[in-house]
């Protein structure tokens, strides 16, 4: 079956130069990188060859990279380093639409005795930012904001954040896990103590993670081993992955033009084709500030679980805005955040695009997604409901 990938937010495809760049350290070089025989030395230097490619796609130093498994190892690092170095503190601060890796410890460290507080949003995803500047206190160990949220790509002012936060002279880490390779990252210039990124996220394996730690930031591993990562991250280095996420990054950091530009275009298409032909149909977030590549509609009066099984039937790959396929028929929390009335939260569908998406493909599921809905709206009670005014959404 023909395949139409829009789940790129979800996880991405191993570019074709990823992967032949890391197939000779499975066989040929396989020294630990911390050997001291010249066979493992040569693995030494090309890991650090690729440290180098990782730092330099956000401008930060080599010395200030940190390699980990994946983005939420990163999260949980960074914000229990900050917990940890800053042990009288015991408030900490987020927002309700954090992703699972950083949501979930903060709720877990609320079991804990932390004070927690979660800012919110509005019905377009935007932050509060009043609120997120009058919740800190002294009492305030760490706050944490991601870059852009992984299901309506709305964009977080981080700059303008880091240095309000950083004024108070509280640590400041945000999960860029969707934004890295998306939009331009520079963090010499937003002035952020750790920044989180994982290598599936722009088509390097997965099982690798980064944590970028400013110098001068107060650290405490959260893995504790031997003397890799200068101590901040012990085990033996995933050498293969390490020389891919070095690629990917090197890849990416050449993309990021055509990934705001043509992916950007074909996002564009692709909504207003659909908002265009679909009735009760709305973008879930701010139409503007958003990643090039991500937009969540909602479909009123269906539910996103029926809308991908049918999409699967064509091959398009997307996901749902809705935690039903997990086991649960709640909406998610992110957009029950934002206040999306439950008849459309409940039938959103988030398309994630990447530069390798084509034109033809964006043209195949403009045609496609219309009578999908057309008939699921047929058989659903809530649509009759709505049709005869007895319902709104």
């Amino acid at each position: 079956m023909r395949v139409i990938y829009t789940d790129n937010n979800a996880t991405t495809q191993v570019a074709k130069p990823v992967l032949d760049e890391m197939i000779p350290f499975y066989h040929e070089l396989y020294g630990n990188p911390s050997s001291m025989h010249n066979f493992g030395g040569q693995v030494a230097k090309k890991t650090a060859e690729a440290r180098q490619k990782i730092a330099a796609l956000i401008n930060a130093d080599p010395s200030e990279i940190v390699l980990t498994s994946c983005g939420t190892e990163s999260d949980n690092t960074a914000i229990r380093a900050a917990i940890t170095s800053n042990p009288d503190k015991k408030h900490i601060v987020t927002t309700r639409v954090e992703h699972p890796a950083v949501k979930n410890l903060y709720e877990h460290l609320a079991k804990r005795g932390y004070r927690v507080t979660f800012v919110p949003v509005d019905r377009k995803g935007i932050l509060d930012l009043d609120y997120l500047y009058d919740s800190l206190t002294d009492d305030t160990a760490v706050v944490s904001v991601m870059w852009a949220n992984n299901e309506s790509g709305v964009i977080f002012p981080i700059e303008e954040i880091s240095r309000e936060v950083s004024d108070r002279g509280i640590v400041f880490h945000t999960d860029a896990v969707q934004a890295v390779g998306k939009i331009d990252i520079d963090v010499k210039k937003t002035g952020i103590d750790m920044l989180s990124f994982s290598g599936h996220k722009i088509h390097a394996p997965k099982g690798i993670g980064v944590l970028y730690v400013r110098k001068g930031t107060k650290f405490s591993p959260f893995m504790i081993g031997g003397h890799q990562e200068k101590g901040r991250r012990g085990g033996t280095e995933n050498v293969p992955s390490i020389i891919g996420l070095g690629k990917a990054c090197e890849l990416v950091g050449e993309q990021l033009e055509e990934e705001n530009t043509r992916v950007r275009a074909l996002r564009d298409k692709l909504e207003t084709e659909l908002l265009k032909r679909i009735t009760d149909a709305d973008i879930n977030g701010v139409k503007d500030n958003r990643l090039p590549n991500t937009t969540s509609i909602g479909f009123g009066y269906v539910e996103g679980e029926a809308i991908l099984l049918m999409m699967n039937e064509f091959g398009i790959c997307a996901s749902s805005g809705s935690a039903c396929t997990s086991g649960s028929l709640e909406p998610s929390h992110v957009l029950r955040a934002m206040g999306v009335p439950f008849t459309s939260a409940h039938g959103s569908i988030r398309f994630s695009l990447s530069v390798y998406n084509t034109e033809e493909e964006v043209d195949y599921i403009i045609e496609k997604m219309p009578p999908i809905i057309e008939r699921l709206r047929e058989m659903s009670p809530f649509w009759k409901q709505a049709q005869e005014g007895k319902l709104k959404n």
